[in-house]
C-alpha cells in the first residue's frame, strides 16, 4: 500500500470540495481521498465512498501524477451530433420551410447536408430545434 503525505492544504480542500464542489463526480474523489488522509484502507474507502477499489487507486494516481488540479478535471467522452454545426442553417430552413411530415424532414436534412438520419433521430432533432426556438 502506498504511502501519502497530504499537506493541510489539501486536507482542506478535500474536507470542503468533499460537499461543496458543484460536480458531484470530484466530490467524490474528494471523499476517497478524504478517507485516505484518514487512514482507512482502500477497501474501506471503497465501502464507505460506495465506489470500487479501482477507482480508489485512479483517483489515488490522479493526485500522486497531478494534485488537486488533476483530481478537478473532468474528461469523459460526450459525443457530438453530425448535425450541430448545422443546426443554425437547418433551424433557419424549418422556420421558413417547417415540414409536413418527419419523411420529408429527413428527405430534406439528407439534402442539405448529406447526412441521413433515421426518423427517431430526426424527430428529437427537430424537437431539439422546436425547444432552441420556443426559449428564444
Amino acid at each position: 500500500m502506498r504511502r501519502f503525505n497530504f499537506s493541510d492544504e489539501d486536507l482542506q480542500a478535500f474536507q470542503f470540495e468533499r460537499y461543496h464542489h458543484p460536480d458531484p463526480r470530484v466530490q467524490r474523489k474528494m471523499e476517497v481521498l478524504w478517507l485516505k488522509s484518514q487512514g482507512f484502507t482502500h477497501e474501506g474507502i471503497a465501502h464507505t465512498a460506495g465506489v470500487s477499489r479501482r477507482s480508489v487507486q485512479r483517483y489515488l494516481d490522479e493526485f500522486q501524477h497531478g494534485g488537486l488540479e488533476e483530481l478537478r478535471t473532468l474528461t469523459w467522452y460526450q459525443p457530438q451530433s453530425a448535425l450541430a454545426a448545422r443546426r443554425t442553417t437547418l433551424a433557419q430552413y424549418f422556420a421558413d420551410h417547417p415540414p409536413r411530415s418527419t419523411h420529408e424532414a429527413q428527405a430534406v436534412i439528407e439534402e442539405l447536408t448529406g447526412i441521413r438520419r433515421g426518423l427517431t433521430q430526426v424527430r428529437c432533432f427537430l424537437k431539439v430545434l422546436s425547444a432552441c426556438a420556443t426559449a428564444r
